[in-house]
């Protein structure tokens, strides 16, 4: 897949994409990022470090959080998209829901979306995707966890997804998909999914797992989110071993050496 000026290889090898939340409220680093100067030093940092792939987000996600009208969430993200374009030879993903943030984000020079809803809550969304010819990210989501069949549910609400995309003329090249770990779904599911995540693989699209210090992390070790690093890299190693392609995570150098061992490992492995 290309992104950007970049090809991926998502079948046989594995990327962290790094977190860059320029909200005033996200759940770990909110208000840390917000003025463009603390933007770019901590992109720097996380390319030093070896990101593949920036996601930035002008809306936290967290539960509870406060929804933000569009034209707010792209003075938040356009300064920084533009100065990090400017600056850096890095695939830029925009974390959005909302057609006209898309719009002006790619504008401004994203080469992805990654769409928390999986394109079921701005309809208008997927036809930018498509007029563009930019991948996606579609994440599986829901307002309440509830579930007669937590896996089952889940592959049929991200087929849903996928089908918006081909009705919009997305191609299945350019799909991405996310179990969405920690959105509408408990505890239990949220272990559920992360040790059946190979089942996802069968719907036939890259898989990315965002797990990174997330309250999943924190409730299984009861720490708070500046001590759930540890736990992430568990995830992350889980995550290669079950196929995904894409880590999204806000450490960066622990998780690419996690990645490069398990890698080391499995790539051994599968050579005898």
């Amino acid at each position: 897949m290309q992104i950007g000026s970049r090809d991926f290889d998502l079948d046989s090898q594995a990327y962290v994409m790094g977190i860059l939340n320029v909200t005033p409220d996200s759940f770990s680093d909110g208000g840390r990022y917000s003025r463009v100067d603390k933007a770019l030093f901590r992109v720097e940092e996380m390319m030093d470090q070896g990101m593949d792939i920036l996601d930035i987000g002008g809306e936290s996600t967290r539960p509870g959080h406060l929804p933000v009208h569009w034209h707010e969430e792209c003075r938040r993200v356009l300064p920084v998209i533009e100065e990090v374009k400017k600056r850096f030879p890095v695939p830029i993903s925009l974390d959005t829901s909302k057609s006209q943030v898309a719009n002006l984000g790619i504008f401004a020079g994203v080469d992805m979306i990654n769409d928390v809803w999986g394109l079921k809550y701005d309809p208008e969304l997927a036809q930018v995707i498509s007029r563009e010819k930019i991948p996606c990210v579609l994440m599986h989501n829901r307002k309440e966890p509830v579930y007669r069949n937590l896996m089952a549910d889940i592959l049929s609400d991200l087929k849903e997804s996928v089908e918006i995309a081909h009705q919009a003329g997305i191609p299945d090249e350019r799909i991405i998909l996310d179990p969405g770990i920690g959105f509408g779904k408990s505890f239990e599911n949220n272990l559920e999914i992360i040790g059946k995540l190979e089942q996802l693989k069968d719907l036939g699209y890259p898989i990315l797992l965002g797990t990174s210090r997330k309250s999943v992390i924190g409730t299984a070790l009861d720490l708070p989110v500046d001590e759930r690093v540890e736990g992430t890299l568990v995830t992350t190693v889980i995550g290669l071993m079950k196929g995904c392609s894409i880590v999204r995570v806000h450490d960066i150098k622990e998780n690419v050496r996690a990645i490069q061992m398990t890698k080391a490992i499995l790539d051994h492995h599968t050579s005898f």
